[in-house]
């Protein structure tokens, strides 16, 4: 891969630990090769799916010779057909994903979490894609677009693109989801990577959008601490990253409403993930990105998530 200096978002360390981790989908995939992943296509694989009649045509070296030997008649074994997953990375890039320090920013976060799993997709043989909207509110297009591909070549592409995601202007994401929707024809494993702090009223139905389209979706919610805990001890200038405003504030007269408002948004997009059916991970700046990193694939594995229950 080229120009490795301009991709300190990858983490040799973090990949190495994390490269056992599986990337898996949590819904049958549509492939165009073999691979890992559940396909509602039925096919000659290694796990069972289901018996069906024998019609004339059918391999003859698929026909379950017990069964007809007990009822004398001729039935096919269908199996689960294994396939390559989609991976395709929607990134927030407006100015509130340029919260933090330099270096530390919200969108230094969002890279590396987008990097890493793109190199975990790829390093398995899938398929690698990267959606960013425009960055300044609009619904013309993206930014940033790369459709799923696979191939070390294209994951170059990828994580060259990833590198150049700078955070300006309003955001867009509702719009970039429902383009998403559109333009990603065939099942994929969706994930989201933004700070959701915009008008949450449409975001459900832009969830339930791709949903409809049968893609498995995730997102990463990307707080700040302070977000949170609102620990300021002085009055404080807060400016809006994605425009020129700002207020002055004393911080002892706005907590408490603050801390409500707070509440009720988190609340909120609580109701809006669980009735999407999202894969939801809320994760603050101050987190290591690799400990995230693994409760999301630990917990797309089937058998540690069925020895969790």
């Amino acid at each position: 891969m080229s120009d490795h200096t301009q991709r300190d978002f990858l983490d040799p360390a973090v990949l190495g630990k994390l490269l056992g981790l599986p990337l898996n989908s949590r819904y049958p995939m549509l492939g165009s090769v073999s691979g890992k992943h559940r396909s509602p296509v039925k096919g000659s694989a290694l796990e069972f799916a289901q018996y069906r009649k024998y019609v004339p045509g059918d391999d003859t070296r698929r026909l379950d010779w017990r069964t007809w030997g007990r009822t004398d008649r001729y039935y096919i074994k269908e199996f689960e057909a294994d396939t390559n997953l989609r991976l395709c990375l929607i990134v927030d890039t407006s100015g509130s994903m340029g919260y933090g320090e330099e270096g530390k920013t919200r969108l230094d976060y969002a890279k590396s979490l987008a990097g890493t799993l793109g190199y975990i997709a790829g390093h398995q043989g899938d398929a690698v894609g990267i959606y960013c909207h425009s960055g300044d509110g609009s619904t013309k297009g993206f930014q940033h677009e790369v459709p799923p591909k696979r191939g070390p070549l294209h994951l170059g592409i990828v994580l060259d693109q990833i590198a150049m995601l700078e955070a300006s202007g309003e955001t867009g994401m509702v719009q970039a989801i429902h383009q998403a929707a559109e333009k990603i024809p065939q099942r994929a494993l969706i994930v989201i990577i933004s700070d959701l702090l915009f008008d949450l009223d449409p975001l459900q139905e832009a969830f339930q959008h791709l949903r409809y389209r049968k893609h498995d979706v995730a997102v990463f919610h990307l707080l700040d601490r302070q977000e949170i805990e609102f620990k300021f001890d002085r009055p404080t200038r807060f400016l809006d990253l994605e425009g020129n405003a700002s207020l002055l504030a004393d911080p002892m007269l706005i907590e408490r409403r603050y801390r409500d408002a707070v509440e009720e948004y988190l609340s909120r997009i609580d109701q809006i993930v669980n009735h999407s059916v999202i894969d939801y991970h809320r994760a603050l700046l101050d987190e290591p990105y690799d400990q995230v990193l693994a409760r999301f694939l630990m917990g797309r594995n089937p058998k540690t998530a069925r020895s969790a229950r």
